[in-house]
């Protein structure tokens, strides 16, 4: 999102975290933009009875925290490291700097936090007006179109049975089901419990109402 060289020169420091750590809770100040070298980031929300809403996944070279810090709230999300990581961190008030001097970044920033948008209204929409076959068609149809999360190389859907489950709050149970019978459909493969998308597409579904505006 912003330059690694950028990022240095106005400061900002190397951060080296393991999988599972956490890197700002729900309801914590907003000190820090951070932003991927290496590793993956879930940005989610943990429920009174341990579940977890998982809301995105920040990949190499994406950033996360500018949302609290530009309205100047506290986080509604938790960032927890997917694997271990390397980022790059930069306090809040040099990343607000950044944005006033560089209008080209604020408007890369704003795009990203409308696509962030657009991509939850999709996702609410798909999980209340469908079943858990065409929830599943329906998402990674819509990440490989957005070519996230989906492996450039091999077409693996880089996202775990819980991970969607989490995503889209059907049980694992479901989603393993569900995908036994994509599988049999021919609209993914399964290889040791890897999934791969078909390089032409996973399938349609009525998108007309779908589409977020």
């Amino acid at each position: 999102m912003i330059p690694t060289e950028l990022l240095i020169e106005k400061g900002a420091v190397t951060k080296k975290v393991e999988a599972g750590e956490v890197l700002y809770a729900e309801h914590a100040p907003s000190t820090f933009y951070y932003q991927v070298i290496s590793g993956r980031i879930r940005i989610c929300n943990f429920l009174d009875d341990g579940k977890e809403v998982l809301h995105k996944v920040i990949d190499q070279t994406e950033g996360f925290g500018e949302v609290a810090i530009i309205d100047g709230g506290p986080h509604v999300v938790s960032a927890v490291a997917d694997c271990p990581s390397i980022l790059l961190k930069i306090s809040a008030h040099s990343f607000l700097e950044i944005l006033k001097e560089y209008n080209s970044i604020n408007l890369l920033i704003t795009q990203q936090i409308a696509r962030d948008l657009r991509f939850k209204m999709f996702l609410t929409r798909l999980i209340w007006s469908h079943n858990p076959e065409e929830i599943l068609v329906g998402l990674i149809k819509r990440l490989n179109d957005d070519r996230k999360l989906i492996c450039p190389e091999c077409n693996r859907l880089m996202l775990t049975r819980q991970q969607l489950a989490n995503m889209t709050g059907l049980r694992v149970e479901t989603i393993i089901r569900t995908m036994k019978l994509l599988e049999k459909q021919d609209k993914l493969t399964i290889v040791k419990g890897k999934v791969f998308v078909p390089s032409d597409g996973i399938g349609e579904i009525q998108y007309d109402t779908l589409k977020c505006s």
